[in-house]
């Protein structure tokens, strides 16, 4: 069976990656959300507790259960914090991802490949990839969509992206640029055409 070509997607905060994601699932391909996979693991009875027995209590929501907002505020700015849950998460959630390539590699029914992965190029993770998108965002927009969302504000937007590798640099590296500045429809147009490319080898 032919490789399935695996495809990365790079952007900042509130750019839309997850949108992009899903214009490629609607052309089947298979998307692995590593930021839902971190949510797994989080709820993972040894993660929970090391990640309790560093940070506290107070890192726990009303339900018991680690808040990643909560979280957030916590280890970013603080390298040696953010430093200590990446060591925690990162390693679950790469295995996972490895088995469900793995696992879509063989799947006749699957195009491509997805990689939905927030720190994607941080983790070294590009280097799987035969293909990275970036998606191009105003920063006015993504900090209106991340408002929106009422997860984070713009400020921790900021703190977050200082702890990442430049949108400039994962721009550079990419095979192609997304504009999502518009809708929807425009979003899933660039997508079909570079999906394209993609498959037809260009």
């Amino acid at each position: 069976m032919k490789k399935k070509p695996a495809i990365g997607i790079l952007g900042g905060v509130g750019c839309g990656k997850s949108t992009v994601a899903d214009c490629f699932a609607r052309l089947g391909c298979a998307v692995i959300d590593a930021d839902g996979l971190a949510h797994e693991v989080l709820r993972d009875r040894e993660v929970a507790g090391a990640v309790i027995e560093r940070f506290g209590l107070n890192v726990l929501g009303a339900g018991g259960a680690v808040d990643r907002a909560a979280l957030g505020r916590r280890v970013f700015g603080c390298p040696e914090d953010l430093a200590f849950l990446n060591g925690v998460i990162h390693p679950r959630v790469l295995a996972r991802c490895e088995a469900l390539m793995e696992h879509y590699q063989g799947d006749s029914g699957v195009a491509a490949i997805v990689l939905d992965m927030p720190l994607l190029v941080e983790v070294g993770w590009e280097k799987r990839c035969d293909f990275l998108v970036f998606v191009d965002c105003e920063e006015a927009k993504r900090a209106e969509r991340v408002a929106k969302n009422g997860k984070i504000d713009v400020n921790e937007l900021k703190k977050r992206e200082k702890c990442q590798i430049s949108l400039d640099k994962k721009k550079q590296i990419a095979h192609y640029s997304v504009h999502n500045n518009s809708d929807i429809s425009d979003v899933a147009e660039q997508i079909a055409q570079l999906f394209s490319s993609i498959t037809k080898g260009k």
